[in-house]
């Protein structure tokens, strides 16, 4: 599993609280990216059947989280917008590198570090909203968004030697930890 190098910014939960219905427009858009890209995935490597296998239930879940947070939204009376570019994602899809198993294994990895740091915030945002229905939600999210970022770093020892991997990811988490700590925080889960 990918241990991130560094921890978000405590003050990004007060920043996120602020404005929690810009949050969850940016929420619901990525669960939907996260299915999408799932999706392409599959189609792209259809002949490595572990991928597959494993990728389409992450896509179906990805969805219906989508779902869910596309609930929260409606009963809050607001709508989704446009989609924006994630400064945060587009800086480390950068570091993807070209060539097919390169490329392979890069994206793999980012998508776990991608699904990591979405853990940790999801885990941020339960500790700090009040009992009630948000906080579950968010608490379930939590736990799912764990068991997402194992599986792409599992994906990846599959179809490359673990010590291949390992190097690549570190790489990609000390890579990752930088672009953090650049970042201006904002609503949003990235």
């Amino acid at each position: 599993m990918p241990r991130l190098r560094t921890a978000t910014d405590p003050s990004w939960i007060d920043v996120v609280l602020s404005d929690f219905d810009a949050f969850l427009v940016d929420h619901a858009a990525c669960e939907r990216k996260a299915s999408a890209t799932a999706l392409k995935l599959v189609a792209h490597y259809s002949d490595r059947t572990l991928l597959v296998r494993e990728l389409i239930p992450f896509a179906q879940e990805e969805l219906e989280h989508y779902a869910q947070v596309m609930t929260i939204i409606l009963d809050r009376g607001l709508s989704t917008r446009a989609d924006e570019k994630d400064p945060y994602v587009g800086a480390l899809m950068g570091l993807i590198r070209r060539g097919p198993d390169r490329f392979f294994l890069d994206r793999l990895l980012v998508l776990g570090i991608i699904e990591a740091r979405g853990c940790e915030r999801f885990g941020m945002i339960a500790e700090a909203l009040k009992p009630g229905p948000l906080k579950g939600f968010y608490s379930d999210i939590t736990r799912s968004e764990a068991r997402h970022h194992g599986l792409f770093v599992r994906l990846a020892r599959e179809y490359f030697p673990a010590e291949h991997v390992q190097a690549r990811l570190d790489e990609l988490l000390d890579a990752e930890a930088g672009i953090i700590d650049r970042l201006p925080l904002r609503a949003a889960v990235h």
